[in-house]
């Protein structure tokens, strides 16, 4: 495959604002974690009642995810098996981990416990944007720009997907952040590399 892939689009979810390809969109830094998660699924007037029963780190990606995705038509211009994402984090599922083993003292939470593996923010993901691609999680102490991009990229030489959501989400101990692009086989300013993906990841992390 000699197509370039590129970044057409990317968000970052952190430190109490919400950016869209280099833009705030939203911030509040009055708030923890938990509410400005709220306070964004408001702002944007997002209408999916299943947001309220979702853990916070679902919810984080799920947020980062929407607003990637709202006004990208990926089910318009590609089939649902064509749609990838790639996703990893540090924690894993540990801020319900926790939570859910402290349930066991008294009665086990099922509710809690839908959410105790970290893929599971996949599915919620993939339910709402209707995709069925390649999907996977991986965990790292931090986000690996080298493997994320190498992993994607292989897809797309092997032609199991023609675009790709990929990069970041983690929730724990109150603190959110999320970092997702969208990877297509376009010609575009941000080549799909990971100096570019590290770039990007690197300044928004100052």
């Amino acid at each position: 495959m000699n197509k370039q892939i590129s970044i057409s689009s990317y968000v970052v979810l952190r430190n109490n604002l919400l950016i869209l390809d280099g833009k705030t969109v939203f911030e509040n830094s009055d708030l923890n974690a938990t509410d400005f998660l709220q306070a964004v699924y408001d702002h944007f007037q997002i209408n999916y009642p299943k947001f309220f029963k979702m853990d916070n780190l679902c919810k984080t990606g799920f947020l980062a995810a929407e607003l990637l995705l709202r006004n990208q038509n990926l089910s318009e211009k590609f089939q649902p098996e064509e749609i990838g994402i790639i996703f990893s984090n540090a924690n894993s599922s540990l801020d319900t981990d926790i939570k859910y083993e402290a349930s066991i003292a008294s009665a086990p939470s099922p509710s809690l416990f839908v959410y105790t593996l970290p893929n599971v923010l996949i599915g919620e993901i993939c339910i709402r944007h209707r995709i069925k691609g390649e999907a996977a999680c991986f965990v790292f102490d931090i986000f690996d720009a080298i493997f994320q991009t190498d992993y994607v990229n292989s897809l797309f030489e092997t032609e199991k997907v023609k675009t790709c959501i990929s990069g970041w989400a983690d929730y724990y101990n109150g603190k959110a952040e999320a970092f997702f692009y969208i990877a297509e086989t376009k010609v575009g300013e941000l080549k799909h590399i990971a100096e570019n993906v590290e770039e990007i990841w690197s300044n928004i992390n100052t």
